[in-house]
């Protein structure tokens, strides 16, 4: 149902069974299933999948089989793409790796999927980008802190690897919470853990490096 800022919403439950404990990780708004887009997904622990839309065409009220997840594992992103993207996927603890979405092969809806990058010792990802030339990374760490990095700052790897330094991630900052792919004429909109928000025009933040530690979005209790 549509309601005002303060509304509460209508819980997912009521539009789809989930098992006990089981969260929401991902939304996509789709409209149709050509055979030619697939939805790309990645996990906590680093695994990432490519299948075809088209295998979603026919959904059923308790759901259906969208990846394999590991007992110790978590679905965290989930995109909709054309087949020749590029992907950048951001960790907690500040690292990332940059990768053509062509290194993934197209899998069924119950493969687990493949290693897209290496993880450090109690390191996890949080965020999954899809990217484009003529836009920005933009990182946002759980202080309130963010930056931009120019796209060409993060090298084309191939997936598997250990990455490369995306945000320094300190006490005064945090760790990351998310990492979009923006450009220059975007909004932001920067919502907190109790449902407070700030809206933010991108460009009004100045492109850093990407050692850097970012500068404060917004003002937390």
């Amino acid at each position: 149902p549509s309601v005002g800022a303060a509304g509460k919403g209508k819980a997912i439950v009521n539009l789809v069974s989930m098992r006990t404990n089981e969260k929401l990780a991902a939304v996509c708004a789709v409209k149709k299933f050509p055979e030619d887009e697939f939805v790309l997904m990645c996990s906590r622990k680093g695994i990432i999948k490519k299948t075809p839309l088209s295998a979603f065409k026919k959904p059923i009220s308790r759901g259906i089989i969208a990846i394999g997840i590991e007992d110790e594992d978590a679905l965290i992103a989930a995109a909709i793409t054309d087949g020749q993207s590029e992907a950048i996927l951001a960790t907690r603890r500040g690292k990332a790796i940059h990768f053509q979405e062509g290194d993934v092969r197209p899998m069924g809806r119950t493969a687990r999927g493949v290693k897209g990058i290496r993880l450090f010792a109690k390191d996890e990802v949080v965020s999954m980008a899809v990217v484009e030339s003529g836009g920005t990374l933009l990182t946002v760490t759980d202080k309130g802190f963010g930056k931009r990095s120019r796209i060409e700052d993060y090298r084309i790897q191939t997936r598997g690897g250990k990455g490369i330094i995306n945000v320094k991630t300190t006490k005064r900052n945090g760790d990351v919470v998310a990492v979009p792919f923006v450009r220059d004429e975007d909004q932001l909109m920067v919502i907190t853990a109790h449902g407070m928000i700030v809206r933010l025009n991108v460009g009004d933040f100045g492109v850093m490096g990407r050692a850097t530690q970012g500068l404060r979005l917004i003002q937390l209790d």
